[in-house]
């Protein structure tokens, strides 16, 4: 099925979209009757990975499961690791935002289990199969859920500036995909719709803002990231949340702007065609992605300065920059971006 099958779906609805990938189905609405539609889908027996918070509104979830595992604070490898001897069942349902899911892939790739996500944010965990492994443990990474149910009210439920911060993670994934040498027509239209169902949702004020289409914006972007994988973007942000501490979405937030404006003499028809999706032309591309974000920097998030040295070095060891890319990084170019977005 093509992307463009994937719309947002009206209140009360589903939408349906499946691909050699995944089996998505979105609804226009709050987490409703999850455990029928679960085992509508022969997800009767499983295990649910979750947070205290996400499981306050799961609508009996929690009671379904065969046991539920709270996924700890802290980076992935070590809340996986925490909980990865608990699980028995070789199905896990994963409830909750980007460190939930993920650390549902990460158990899954350990012991050889199913995930399917139920996301409670703008992450693309759900989609990709991005992940890292629980500390101690050896296994092939690249689990993807097989099974994602959106709930379009608890995916866009953040507080405004927390949702303008995740939904910048979203754009990345979109924006980030458009030039690597595996994106293609199906990717970059995902990348790009995606990208304009987040930029209008985001236009309109919070008390009447289109949630399903900011939801459906960021499932594309991520489906986009998915199949076309990540470049300098990506890089630089992972980097910095890696080495300085710094929130993920926040630092994607502040980033966002200035590692698109440099993609421009990069792959300039690429970030026209950005630009064109976001509403207006590749000279303003800086200025309205700072606007959706809601001008954030890296010196609000509590950035060490003297460290970004050692952001550098790590970043310039990542092959997506040789590989992914478009034309030769150098270092100097890595500092001015995060200088830019200091």
């Amino acid at each position: 099925m093509s992307s463009d099958q994937l719309k947002p779906p009206g209140e009360g609805n589903w939408v349906e979209y499946v691909d050699e990938r995944r089996k998505l189905l979105l609804y226009g609405g709050p987490v409703t009757h999850p455990l029928g539609t679960l085992a509508a889908e022969g997800w009767e027996d499983f295990e649910l990975l979750s947070t205290s918070r996400a499981l306050s509104d799961a609508s009996g979830l929690g009671e379904g499961a065969g046991r539920t595992h709270l996924v700890p604070a802290g980076r992935v490898p070590e809340a996986a690791a925490a909980i990865v001897d608990e699980i028995a069942s070789d199905r896990l349902v994963a409830l909750g935002g980007g460190r939930v899911i993920d650390s549902a892939k990460a158990v899954a790739a350990v012991r050889g289990a199913a995930v399917a996500a139920i996301p409670t944010t703008l992450s693309g965990a759900p989609i990709t199969a991005i992940h890292r492994l629980p500390a101690g443990h050896d296994a092939a990474a690249g689990v993807r859920p097989e099974l994602v149910i959106g709930y379009t009210d608890a995916m866009t439920s953040a507080p405004e500036p927390q949702l303008r911060a995740t939904a910048m993670n979203a754009l990345a994934h979109g924006a980030d995909s458009l030039s690597t040498p595996l994106a293609d027509g199906t990717s970059r239209e995902a990348g790009l719709r995606g990208a304009g169902l987040i930029a209008t949702a985001l236009d309109q004020s919070p008390g009447e803002r289109n949630r399903a289409a900011l939801a459906t914006g960021a499932l594309l972007c991520a489906i986009a990231v998915d199949r076309a994988g990540i470049a300098l973007h990506h890089v630089l942000g992972q980097t910095t949340v890696s080495v300085l501490g710094t929130p993920h979405a926040e630092t994607y937030a502040a980033l966002l702007p200035e590692t698109m404006n440099a993609m421009r003499a990069r792959a300039p028809e690429r970030m026209e065609e950005l630009a064109a999706a976001l509403g207006t032309d590749s000279a303003h591309l800086r200025e309205r992605i700072a606007d959706l974000g809601g001008h954030r920097r890296l010196a609000e998030l509590g950035a060490d300065r003297g460290r970004l040295d050692e952001v550098l070095d790590v970043a310039m060891a990542r092959p997506e920059l040789e590989h992914m890319t478009p034309g030769e990084v150098k270092r100097d170019e890595l500092a001015a971006i995060l200088e830019a977005a200091w």
